[in-house]
């Protein structure tokens, strides 16, 4: 067993343009004045973190580590879950993720299409030269307009579906098993892998890839209903990043898992700050250590209610808490009868 890394934040929800959030230096020192010793950092348009640069630039990479190790940081993962998004997008979504894009290629599907493969394959080299051994992502969706069968699907249509996601993400893996770093997908609403059948089937396509692997974040299934601690103990062994999102689900006659289309403080399914929702972090944190979960535990703030300053500065302590330092030694040892190899069979009469 080995002792979860943490705490750590995804700094997406709080880069902005006002002091301190607007610069890399500035928000580091928030982060780190909050007690947290990590940060997933997102790239692209307008980050912090260029990849073009970070891809092709030890030099680049060197800097931005050393500028966050002057406030006690490291980094957790590269983000690119807006490029991930791009690199499968069904015509229905079209002008709504067209924002995601860098503004050259909006409104152009296919060059859109190419630029955030480029963006993710670059973001492996730039995870190597960082000396990072996971990173964060969406996978995209074709099938995602169809999750419900009614009309009833076409025989073949998500089997199409996936075989065609497999084929955009195969090359990019390849470069990330090249680079020696795991490509994580959160499993999450709006992303065709948002549950452990839908990252089955893709495994399958993929060929069992040993870079398909999984960022763990309980707050989604919550919101569907699907149980969040069965899911460690069947995919632990491809879990290598983790969200520590809390959320709430409290139907109603009214409304369910669906939502009805309310704004997020009237779904019944809402994410909420650490320790406000319902999710079991203890039994969460307690299965990870026992499946040696290599990685950071790391914040990602979305809350209904809560102003996100308060939820970051509860944030650090409360994963601070949650972390087990694992034990080096059976609790019993005190009691231990010392008896050898050959005692042991002489004991079963052997």
């Amino acid at each position: 067993m080995r002792t979860l890394k943490g705490p750590g934040i995804f700094l997406a929800q709080f880069a902005g343009p006002t002091p301190p959030f607007d610069r890399l230096d500035t928000i580091a020192a928030w982060a780190a004045g909050l007690g947290y010793e990590g940060v997933q950092l997102p790239t692209g348009p307008g980050s912090f973190v260029d990849l073009e640069q970070a891809a092709g630039s030890q030099a680049y990479c060197d800097d931005i580590k050393g500028r966050l190790a002057e406030h006690g940081l490291a980094i957790t993962e590269l983000s690119t879950h807006l490029q991930g998004q791009l690199v499968a997008v069904h015509p229905a979504y079209d002008a709504l993720f067209d924002g995601f894009a860098a503004p050259e290629v909006r409104g152009k599907p296919q060059a859109r299409q190419e630029w955030a493969v480029r963006q993710v394959t670059l973001a492996a080299k730039a995870s190597q030269r960082l000396g990072l051994s996971a990173h964060a992502t969406f996978s995209g969706a074709l099938a995602w307009p169809y999750f419900y069968p009614w009309p009833q699907r076409p025989a073949g249509l998500i089997e199409e579906a996936f075989a065609e996601l497999a084929r955009r993400w195969r090359p990019i893996l390849d470069a990330f098993e090249e680079a020696g770093v795991d490509c994580c997908y959160e499993i999450h609403p709006g992303e065709d892998l948002h549950d452990g059948a839908t990252f089955e089937r893709f495994l399958e396509a993929v060929g069992g890839h040993p870079r398909a692997n999984i960022l763990y974040d309980p707050s989604h299934f919550v919101l569907q209903q699907l149980d969040y601690l069965d899911f460690i103990d069947r995919y632990h062994q491809r879990i290598r990043a983790f969200h520590v999102k809390d959320a709430e689900f409290r139907p109603t006659g009214r409304s369910g898992v669906y939502g009805g289309y309310e704004g997020w403080v009237d779904r019944p399914g809402r994410f909420r700050s650490l320790g406000d929702g319902e999710i079991d972090f203890g039994a969460i944190f307690s299965k990870l250590a026992a499946y040696d979960y290599p990685g950071w535990a790391v914040l990602e703030w979305e809350c209904a209610l809560k102003h996100p300053e308060v939820g970051a500065a509860e944030g650090a302590p409360f994963i601070r808490d949650h972390i087990i330092r694992v034990t080096d030694r059976a609790f019993d040892d005190f009691a231990s009868s010392g008896v050898d190899a050959a005692r042991n069979r002489q004991l079963l009469g052997l």
